[in-house]
């Protein structure tokens, strides 16, 4: 049984506990915030035993073996260095990092002290987005070519209220990077790119400013257009996104939506959703040979993706072996990340050689 720390109680946290729920290899021991009512009220709720008020305190319980990192970006390299020090096994919420010379800093103290770092990346759980993963290695499209992923914001009634105040660290450089759609929500998706297709060489993009919200004063890096190439032959990647406020999404968290489509010299993948849905169209379909294929019962709801997530860092942690994302493919999503923003900022493409660990600059 692995005692098991959120630390950060914000919106996000709500998801990573569903996994601890009735699962035998581990249990949400405690919850830590600088803001103790807001911990307290959680703990409550879910019935967990212990309130942290530091991060300090955290680490010094020795009943607690796994610290999750849901703190803003900037905290996460220090905060995973003090957790291995203190012998503890760390997931930390993507991104991973503000920049790779941080990432190579906590890859090394895990390495250090022999404790496991997974950068938490829930979509690389999330159902439809594994079987197309199975489809692709079973040859269904024959050789993948293209991954074309849309992805738009708008508005939702089932949506997450997400106050003004909650995007302030977020569009702060020095805490949350300072390009909350680019950097911090597409890291999810340039994860996703990989974890399908393979290892990126070559990134160019365009991103203009939108208000989030009318008289907000806060500003997005969209819309934006990626363009990558992968390192293998003849495989290439684009992605779009929108924000789009008037644009109703059906939703139970955040109100975006996204439809994946991969071509092979065969045949095609369309995830049709994953944070929520435009269209009443099956979660996955495969056209192979003239005919599509749908696949109806693939679980599509986001929560999912968060409860095979923590449920496979139990098991990983069990069977001593990595779970997903492992240091190393969480530094080379951040490599992807930092590229496409400094492509759009140069307006011409990026090989990411060219951003060496602790040379480039933060988004």
């Amino acid at each position: 049984m692995y005692n098991a720390v959120l630390v950060g109680c914000g919106r996000i946290s709500d998801l990573h506990a569903l996994g601890y729920r009735d699962f035998p290899g581990a249990r949400l021991y405690g919850l830590c915030d600088l803001d103790i009512s807001k911990a307290e009220t959680k703990a409550k709720q879910w019935g967990v035993p212990k309130l942290y008020r530091s991060y300090e305190e955290v680490l010094s319980d020795p009943a607690v073996q796994i610290v999750e990192i849901l703190t803003p970006h900037h905290l996460h390299c220090t905060m995973t260095e003090e957790a291995a020090r203190a012998g503890k096994h760390i997931s930390v919420q993507k991104p991973m990092a503000l920049d790779l010379k941080e990432a190579d800093r906590m890859i090394e103290a895990a390495r250090r002290s022999g404790v496991a770092l997974r950068i938490y990346e829930n979509f690389v759980y999330y159902p439809p987005y594994v079987k197309a993963k199975e489809l692709i290695e079973a040859g269904e499209i024959g050789e993948p070519l293209s991954f074309n992923l849309r992805v738009r914001g708008g508005t939702g009634k089932g949506q997450w209220e997400v106050p003004l105040e909650a995007w302030a660290w977020r569009i702060d450089p020095a805490q949350g990077g300072g390009c909350p759609m680019m950097f911090d929500h597409c890291y999810h998706n340039y994860s996703l790119a990989i974890y399908l297709m393979g290892a990126v060489q070559k990134v160019a993009a365009w991103m203009d400013q939108s208000e989030i919200v009318p008289g907000s004063g806060i500003f997005v890096k969209t819309p934006a257009t990626v363009m990558w190439k992968y390192r293998r032959e003849k495989a290439h990647g684009v992605m779009e996104v929108t924000l789009s406020p008037e644009l109703q999404i059906d939703t139970r968290h955040y109100a975006d939506e996204s439809r994946l489509e991969i071509t092979g010299t065969r045949g095609i993948i369309f995830v049709n959703r994953c944070t929520g849905k435009l269209q009443n169209r099956p979660p996955l379909e495969l056209y192979r040979d003239g005919v599509t294929t749908s696949f109806e019962d693939i679980p599509c709801e986001w929560d999912h993706s968060f409860v095979l997530a923590t449920r496979d860092l139990i098991r990983s942690l069990d069977k001593g072996v990595q779970p997903k994302l492992s240091g190393a493919e969480g530094r080379a999503v951040l490599e992807f990340t930092l590229a496409a923003v400094k492509a759009a900022e140069k307006e011409g493409p990026v090989t990411l050689e060219e951003l060496p660990a602790g040379e480039e600059e933060s988004p």
